[in-house]
């Protein structure tokens, strides 16, 4: 019974001691527990991390397991909140503990905040303040002991919901925030131990603003295993934009960014990792460039991707078709040549990165398609003199599926409209690696006018309407360098306006130009067309008053030009780099005005209604086209341009000939004014001209034949020759009115001071200055019938002392009536002279003779006698012997002819003349050949006039004295 006793004291006891270990448990976990871990943790939080916390409740259940904190918040030694939560609760499951495993049953975390900051040493700011309050001491000794197998660790349920983390980047320049809130987690049933029962699940939830984080799937701690799906929705640019900043170059103004995709991860011994199923989505992109710049670079609609598969294994990636809706391009040149999308790559900085694909597997990629719509291009170019704007509108491009295998073609298609008119489409196959294209290309109505700022740079021309067209295959070839391709197809222009760049007036204009076909060679270059159809051409050349015509200003010339000169290339073989060949130039309806306004007033014709051809035209040799052309000059005469040409750049020879009729003179008339000093009132001109060329020579024949040409009034001009052009026109006219003149012209095309209009005109101004000022040398042909030069018909000799013409001068008379008749215009004027000496002495022989009564024809010793007895009978102091020696001068005896000379000689001396009788002569002389011209030789009378007497005539040795007419016109 004791013994009954005792143990029911010991039970009591035992219970007694249970019971007061349990209450003591009890107010440990439920009274003494919390009050310590209230107040411990503010201050391990302060002497560890420099924090000042602050928690309202903390709640232990030691029978459950389970601890509960409520209303915790920590400031860092700034004072600003980094972490804190409303709620947090946490349940240890006992009976695992009996099995190694620590279990945690439920982990709740409701509300929870954390300020994560990443400094600007890329450091966080736990580790910041983990470091200022916990400086380093020694080392604790290490364990070498073998650690054995990590603790199993079982999550069976954790929740986190309504959290918030705030995130800082002051890593960059300015700082960055992000808050992400809600952030939600569930995670269900998770193990570090490899288990055969399964994998856990998990749920995750975060948002920063409109952008959210979903991820959902299983997960194994050990081994790492992980399948699910994960999407990030909506990220917006300004996050995009914060962390590309130190690789993206340009600036992030919009858009945001949808990317989801199945994954599945696991490591055993190497990570492994595919994605399918993938979508990526991009709306409302807006891409610009640096910050400030408001001009826009990129934007898109929408860009979006399906099908997306990633094996990392495999090293491959595959996509489905790439959607790209509503792009809009913006490109700009600057003046300095820097382009805007290239902009930021100008800073020497090398973006080539390292080379870390070691020698692995290649990589494999492939995608299905891509499909663009709705699209521009804008394009501003402002290195041109006049700033250059282009865009490409309603841009669909269409790829079909491309890959690794550069080799293998690809299949395309494209189409535009140019917002300055016009439509453009391309479609074929190309190949990436080596580069070949096949392409088929289609233009039209494409609008020349907006691509005027690069004519204008090229030249200086304005383009004021013109539509280019053109359709054909393009083919190029890089297998080999260098790149080799050829185009065929046809090419056309219509309604063309071109027109200076200073200038409002017309210059070129034509209504179609046609190329068919067209084939153009790459390398070598090559070029060959069919036929060229130009129908309605007009062509206005002026010359300025400065003498410059407007078609020499088409050019630009840079002083590069003129200090060197332009070299031709040509390859080993001697043909030209550039070769081409033109199979016929067919002319419609063709125009060409011309005005010269150097001249006053102003002269303007017009050659119009050419047609014609021009065949077989190359620059490689042996080639002679042909050229026929026909047309009008000056609404009325016609005109007609053929002959040959040669190979063109070459010396090859060319022989052309224009021949022109019935154009009328007065339209010449500025010309006639300016060089000849008058005007013109009638008259047609004919022209056969031969230009003969070899190379940069020409020589030329020019037939002018001027019918029935009359003067108009008188034209002051600075120009005009000092001779008198009616009468060189006179002589130069025949008997119906007709100058026909040949004017044989040479020289260099090449010298700066040849020019052939001026050639032409100074030849003929020169012919007329010199009929007018040699106007008897005008008549060599009539002079050469009768044996005579030009010159000899200007004058003719009579005998001293009387009306009769000396030996052989009759021919003259005769020659310039013939001229005279030949050229009714012409008025011949007769002048009669004397020479006073000359006539003077024959006079008195003459007078003597009679005194002495010599009869004419008396024989010399008859007259020697009569003369002896005359000097005899004088009062001279020599005897005649006397004298006789004297004019023998030591002879013996002096000669008949000298003897009876000295003899007048002396007995003249003593003769007087009536003052009258030298005039009397000079005017019977004037008199008589009037006469002559009027009765002998047919010289009208209006044609024959006499002027006043001279005595100024001059007399040879053989005593006959010399007379010189005077021609002039009517």
């Amino acid at each position: 019974m004791a013994a009954n006793r005792k143990r029911r004291l010991s039970a009591r006891n035992i219970s007694i001691v249970v019971l007061v270990l349990v209450v003591i448990y009890a107010l440990a976990g439920f009274a003494i527990l919390p009050w310590w871990l209230e107040r411990t943790l503010p201050e391990r939080l302060e002497q560890h991390m420099g924090w000042q916390a602050e928690i309202e409740e903390i709640q232990v259940n030691p029978f459950a397991m389970s601890v509960e904190a409520l209303g915790l918040e920590a400031k860092d030694a700034e004072g600003e909140p980094v972490v804190a939560f409303d709620s947090f609760y946490a349940n240890l499951g006992v009976w695992r503990l009996l099995t190694g495993i620590i279990a945690l049953q439920d982990i709740e975390l409701e509300e929870p905040y954390v300020r994560l900051d990443l400094l600007e040493d890329y450091s966080v700011n736990f580790a910041r303040d983990w470091q200022a309050n916990n400086p380093a001491g020694e080392e604790p000794a290490t364990d070498d002991a073998d650690p054995g197998e990590p603790p199993k660790v079982y999550f069976d349920r954790v929740r986190i919901s309504g959290g918030e983390l705030l995130f800082r980047d002051f890593s960059q320049q300015g700082q960055e925030e992000f808050r992400v809130t809600p952030l939600d987690l569930a995670l269900n049933d998770l193990a570090t131990w490899p288990r055969d029962d399964g994998d856990s699940s998990y749920y995750l939830l975060a948002a920063v603003g409109s952008q959210t984080i979903e991820w959902e799937g299983n997960l194994s701690i050990a081994p790492l295993y992980s399948k699910g799906f994960l999407k990030l929705g909506n990220v917006s640019h300004e996050t995009l934009q914060h962390f590309l900043k130190p690789y993206l170059p340009y600036q992030l103004r919009n858009g945001s960014v949808t990317l989801s995709s199945q994954y599945e991860l696991r490591s055993s011994g190497e990570l492994y990792l595919t994605t399918s199923e993938g979508q990526l989505t991009i709306n409302d992109v807006d891409l610009g460039l640096e910050t400030g710049n408001d001009d826009e670079l990129l934007s898109a609609d929408r860009l979006s991707v399906g099908g997306i598969r990633f094996g990392l294994n495999e090293r491959e990636l595959s996509t489905g078709t790439v959607n790209i809706d509503g792009v809009s391009l913006s490109l700009h040149r600057d003046t300095d040549g820097q382009l805007n999308l290239l902009a930021p790559f100008q800073d020497g900085t090398d973006g080539t990165g390292s080379d870390d694909g070691g020698a692995g597997a290649p990589f494999r990629w492939s995608v299905s398609g891509v499909e663009l719509a709705n699209s521009n291009v804008n394009w501003r170019d402002e290195q041109p003199q006049i700033p250059a704007e282009l865009a490409l509108e309603d841009l669909s491009i269409s790829i079909d599926r491309m890959s690794n295998r550069l080799e293998e073609p690809v299949n395309y298609s494209a189409n535009a409209g140019l917002n300055g008119g016009g439509r453009l489409s391309i479609n074929g196959q190309a190949t990436l690696a080596p580069f070949t294209l096949e392409a088929g290309l289609s233009g039209s109505g494409i609008a020349l006018a907006q691509f005027g700022a690069y004519i204008n740079q090229a030249a200086n021309l304005e383009v004021r309407n013109g539509l280019l067209s053109v359709d054909g295959n393009l083919d190029l070839d890089q297998q080999q360098d260098p790149m080799t391709g050829t185009f065929s197809g046809t090419g056309g222009v219509e309604s063309l306006d071109l027109r200076l760049g200073d200038s409002d007036q017309p210059l070129i204009r034509w209504q179609s130009v046609r190329l068919e076909p067209l084939e153009y060679n790459v390398a070598p270059a090559r070029l060959q067309i069919g036929t060229i159809t130009l129908a309605g051409p007009a062509v206005n050349v002026v010359r300025d008053s400065n003498g410059v015509h407007n078609v020499e200003r088409i050019v630009r010339s840079s002083p590069s030009d003129e200090s060197s000169p332009a070299e031709e290339t040509t390859s080993s073989d001697g043909e030209p780099d550039f070769i081409f060949r033109i199979g016929q130039l067919m002319l419609e309806e063709g125009d060409i005005s011309y005005t010269d306004r150097t001249l006053d007033p102003t002269f303007a014709t017009r050659f119009d209604q050419l047609r014609g051809s021009v065949t077989g035209l190359s620059n490689v040799a042996p080639q002679q086209g042909q050229v026929s052309i026909q047309g009008r000059v000056g609404d009325v005469a016609t005109m007609a341009l053929d002959g040959s040409v040669g190979t063109l750049g070459t010396d090859g020879a060319s022989d052309l000939k224009l021949t022109m009729e019935n154009v009328s003179l007065p339209m010449l008339s500025p010309y006639f004014g300016r060089y000849l000093g008058y005007s013109v009132d009638s008259g047609k001109l004919k022209l056969d001209l031969d230009y003969k060329f070899s190379g940069s020579r020409l020589d030329a024949a020019n037939s002018v034949i001027l019918d029935r040409l009359e003067l108009g009034g008188p034209v002051p001009s600075d120009e005009a020759v000092s001779a008198p052009v009616k009468l060189g026109l006179a002589l130069l006219r025949d008997r119906q009115g007709v100058i026909d003149i040949d004017l044989p012209i040479s020289g260099d095309l090449e010298s700066p001071d040849f020019n052939i209009g001026q050639v032409v005109m100074r030849t003929f101004v020169n012919l007329v200055a010199k009929a007018a000022t040699s106007p008897f040398s005008m008549l060599g042909s009539i002079a050469d019938f009768a044996g005579l030069s030009g010159e000899e018909l200007g004058s003719v000799r009579f005998e001293a002392g009387r009306t009769e013409l000396a030996d052989g001068e009759d021919v003259k008379l005769e020659a310039l009536g013939k001229a005279l008749n030949e050229r009714p215009d012409l008025a011949l004027k007769v002048r009669g002279a004397v020479a006073p000496e000359a006539d003077g002495d024959a006079l008195r022989r003459q007078k003597l003779f009679e005194q002495l009564g010599i009869a004419n024809g008396a024989a010399a010793s008859a007259r020697i006698d009569r003369l002896e007895q005359a000097y005899a009978d004088s009062d001279y102091v020599a005897s005649v012997e006397a004298f006789r020696n004297d004019v023998a001068g030591g002879n013996a005896e002096p000669g008949e002819r000298e003897w009876e000379q000295a003899l007048v000689k002396r007995l003249i001396a003593n003769v007087e003349l009536p003052p009258e009788a030298l005039g009397n002569l000079a005017t019977s002389r004037g008199v008589w050949l009037r006469k002559q011209m009027l009765q002998e030789h047919g010289a009208s009378e209006n044609q024959v006039y006499l002027l006043d007497p001279v005595r100024d005539a001059t007399a040879d040795e053989a005593a006959t004295v010399t007379i010189s007419f005077e021609l002039d016109v009517r």
